[in-house]
């Protein structure tokens, strides 16, 4: 299935992100030096620029698992993307292009979180309770949606 394009991952030049790594790279040095207050201050200009709300041990630490690419690649993408009126069949391909390892599946995971209400969305697929180990995209969905948060 064709996904909108509302919920396909934007593209992003590759100036841009060389950008958005200098300066993650500049803020990571901030933070390995004496200036909290300087270090800070850039990371609250980084997040107001990009939408996000790194703190410094997504500076500091994000080595240990993922390249300085991959960062700002998400970093240069809306940190919440919410889009109007998702359907389940659209959440169904998501859930699918997740599953298949597609080299954009963090940004589908994002795109999946921020739509829907069920705050174990990414469990479900990670972590899946017993029954739901080898489940289908459609299965997952509805597992998702059936979720109701509890009014207080």
């Amino acid at each position: 299935m064709d996904l909108r394009p509302e919920l396909l991952p934007p593209p992003v030049t590759e100036a841009h992100l060389r950008v958005l790594a200098d300066e993650m790279e500049r803020i990571e040095t901030l933070l390995f030096g004496d200036d909290a207050a300087e270090a800070d201050a850039a990371i609250a200009a980084f997040n107001d620029a990009t939408g996000h709300t790194y703190g410094s041990a997504h500076f500091t630490g994000y080595a240990g698992w993922r390249e300085l690419e991959d960062f700002a690649l998400e970093a240069a993408r809306p940190a919440y993307p919410r889009v109007p009126d998702v359907a389940r069949e659209e959440l169904v391909e998501i859930v699918r292009r997740i599953l298949d390892g597609d080299p954009e599946h963090e940004y589908y995971l994002r795109v999946l979180e921020a739509n829907v209400t069920n705050p174990r969305a990414s469990d479900l697929i990670h972590h899946p309770p017993a029954g739901l180990e080898d489940a289908s995209p459609e299965r997952i969905v509805d597992e998702i949606l059936a979720y109701r948060p509890i009014a207080l």
